[in-house]
């Protein structure tokens, strides 16, 4: 009596209790899939999807959420393994870039041990070329720590009102004997009024230097340097450093600013950098709150462009 006042006779009871039931084995089955697959999915460590073909909206929700994870998971995955591979590759290149002057040095030291027929000038030849390749060394290391500094956050860079046009001005006359030394023609584009930005000198001061020298030893075969700063449209300031060399084809653009890159394949093979060079300056930047970008087309143009905020 009490079904019938509700409006729901026995039969329709049953019929709604055999849908449910449906309904829950076709859940369990489905759930039990996700489970398979997810634990195949993760032993073999592919990068498929779940698919699973349901109008059950907790299902559909479930299996959105696994399926971001396992985005988030492959990324990750793909980042370490990147990360692993270039460690290995920094690892093996400091290596070579270490052993190479401290093999100098040990020979030079060995000949001056067991050479006492040496000529005093020959022994002064030789305790110089140690002394540089001492030098060389130390530089590296330095480099190596810096690097290590920025990457880790352990750098402070106190930020300040750095007038960056006179910085510019100071830094070509501090290398333009160096660069006419090259026979390289020096075109500067600075406006008269001086430009202001919010950075930390010393970073900057390295910044510029790191891509003078970079351009002088991969561009020097273009003969000519520039180096232009304006405001942007967009209330930026733009500094701009390039050379008219050899240039780097647009299959590397990607990986100048990684570690260990010393773009011997793409330019000049008669210099041999430490790759660390052009990292430190995008991380400087970065630091400061600006950013770095490539634009290169060979024997025309090779351009590294520097956006900063403005002070």
């Amino acid at each position: 009596m009490m079904l019938v006042l509700l409006g729901i006779s026995t039969g329709g009871l049953a019929l709604v209790v055999v849908i449910l039931a449906i309904k829950l084995a076709q859940r369990s089955q489905q759930m039990n899939y996700i489970h398979l697959k997810l634990e195949h999915l993760l032993d073999q460590g592919t990068y498929e999807r779940l698919l699973v073909f349901s109008n059950d909206a907790p299902i559909q929700q479930l299996l959105r959420d696994i399926n971001q994870v396992l985005d988030y998971a492959h990324r990750t995955g793909a980042r370490y393994a990147n990360q692993e591979k270039e460690m290995r590759n920094m690892l093996s290149n400091i290596s070579h870039d270490l052993k190479t002057p401290l093999t100098v040095v040990l020979g030079y030291s060995e000949t001056l041990l067991h050479s006492p027929a040496l000529t005093e000038q020959e022994r002064e030849s030789m305790i110089g070329k140690i002394h540089d390749k001492a030098q060389e060394v130390l530089r590296l290391i330095h480099s190596f720590f810096d690097l290590a500094k920025l990457e880790s956050g352990d750098m402070e860079l106190s930020m300040t009102r750095v007038n960056l046009s006179e910085l510019c001005r100071l830094k070509m006359i501090s290398f333009y004997e160096m660069l006419t030394g090259l026979g390289l023609e020096v075109k500067l584009d600075i406006p008269e009024g001086d430009i202001f930005v919010q950075a930390n000198e010393e970073a900057l001061d390295r910044v510029l230097n790191n891509l003078i020298t970079n351009a002088m030893k991969y561009g020097s075969d273009g003969k000519m340097l520039g180096l232009s700063l304006h405001h942007t449209n967009s209330n930026g300031v733009l500094l701009e450093i390039w050379d008219q060399g050899k240039g780097i084809p647009e299959s590397e653009h990607s990986r100048v600013f990684e570690r260990m890159y010393t773009l011997e394949d793409s330019r000049n093979r008669q210099y041999q950098g430490s790759g660390l060079g052009l990292t430190i300056t995008k991380r400087l930047v970065e630091r400061m709150g600006g950013s770095i970008e490539l634009r290169s087309v060979p024997n025309q143009r090779t351009v590294f462009s520097i956006s900063l905020k403005p002070c």
